[in-house]
């Protein structure tokens, strides 16, 4: 008798410790980053990389290195290796249609971070996880509206236009698009917009090198003339920062200077006097990105768009929020 309670509890035994082995194993999940072009994008890998671990998933990731064609790739290895989700950071808007039809005809939800794609049919996606980067731009114009109006800011030239040059993002990328986008609608709603001009905006990237750079080539055509600089992200606006002052400009002073992400380093600059503000874009997207996807493979519904919190961070408060910046 002692023999059959003996084995019978081995073998209850082994069932719970199969049963838990399975459960552990129960969601994989295959993820294609688009690289680590700046501060913003390591941050949010990390975070990524973190709450896998903290929510029990086993994480299969991709490293795009900027190029589309790699995450094409990566999707259609996870598809093989039948993964229970898929998530990505689209590097631009465009051209996922073919791939994530194939996802969909292998029944494994997509599930999107960060950046907006275009597709042909909403349901080759099954929700995105992220920030609205269309609200970022129209914030980074609100901001500057009110900053130009309450220090009565004169143009540098002596004329009667505020000239704005912008160092734009990765062309095609939602990011782009959708702060521009924001930026311009923003402009053109304002009681001011008679008093603003786009100098010039070209695209840096997102890159601290290339905004370098691209500042350099704007202050060579118009040194005397640049009251604002609005770099769609931080890395773009400390690569400009040097421009600026190896031009023997003042940043912050001579040229104001907004961005978005609200990273450490654009919060040192602010603190240093050499920036005037920045729009967060959160990267911390890891817990809100995973929760989604498990109560999506429980077959709940959830939102078409899923954004996480934002604020706005100025040279007065930027001493105050540094020390719990996480990113």
């Amino acid at each position: 008798m002692r023999l059959v309670k003996a084995v019978l509890a081995a073998s209850i035994g082994a069932a719970i410790a199969l049963s838990s082995s399975v459960q552990a194993k129960q969601i994989t999940i295959g993820f294609s980053q688009i690289g680590a072009e700046s501060e913003w994008r390591t941050a949010n890998t990390n975070d990524v990389k973190r709450a896998a671990k903290e929510n029990g998933i086993e994480l299969k990731f991709s490293d795009a290195q900027q190029k589309q064609e790699n995450q094409i790739k990566a999707i259609r290895t996870f598809i093989a290796q039948k993964v229970d989700l898929i998530g990505f950071v689209p590097i631009v808007a465009t051209g996922w249609d073919n791939i994530l039809r194939e996802a969909k005809r292998a029944k494994i939800p997509v599930l999107i971070m960060d950046r907006d794609l275009t597709v042909s049919d909403p349901s080759l996606y099954v929700a995105k996880i992220g920030t609205d980067m269309y609200t970022e731009g129209r914030k980074v114009f609100d901001w500057l509206d009110e900053y130009v109006t309450k220090n009565n800011i004169k143009p540098r030239n002596g004329g009667d236009k505020i000239n704005i040059v912008i160092l734009e993002g990765t062309v095609g990328a939602s990011a782009t698009t959708g702060r521009g986008n924001g930026f311009n609608d923003a402009m053109n709603d304002s009681d001011n917009k008679d008093k603003y001009k786009i100098l010039a905006s070209q695209t840096g990237d997102f890159t601290r090198q290339k905004g370098q750079e691209v500042m350099e080539s704007f202050l060579k055509s118009n040194r005397n003339d640049i009251d604002v600089l609005f770099a769609m992200n931080d890395d773009m606006a400390l690569g400009a920062i040097q421009a600026i002052e190896a031009a023997g400009l003042k940043p912050s002073k001579d040229i104001i200077i907004v961005s978005v992400d609200g990273v450490k380093g654009i919060f040192q600059a602010m603190m240093d006097g050499k920036a005037n503000a920045t729009v967060e874009c959160n990267p911390l997207q890891g817990d809100l990105f995973f929760k989604t996807a498990q109560k999506i493979l429980k077959g709940e519904a959830v939102p078409k768009s899923v954004f996480v919190e934002e604020g706005v961070y100025t040279s007065d408060n930027a001493a105050e929020v540094f020390p719990t910046r996480q990113y």
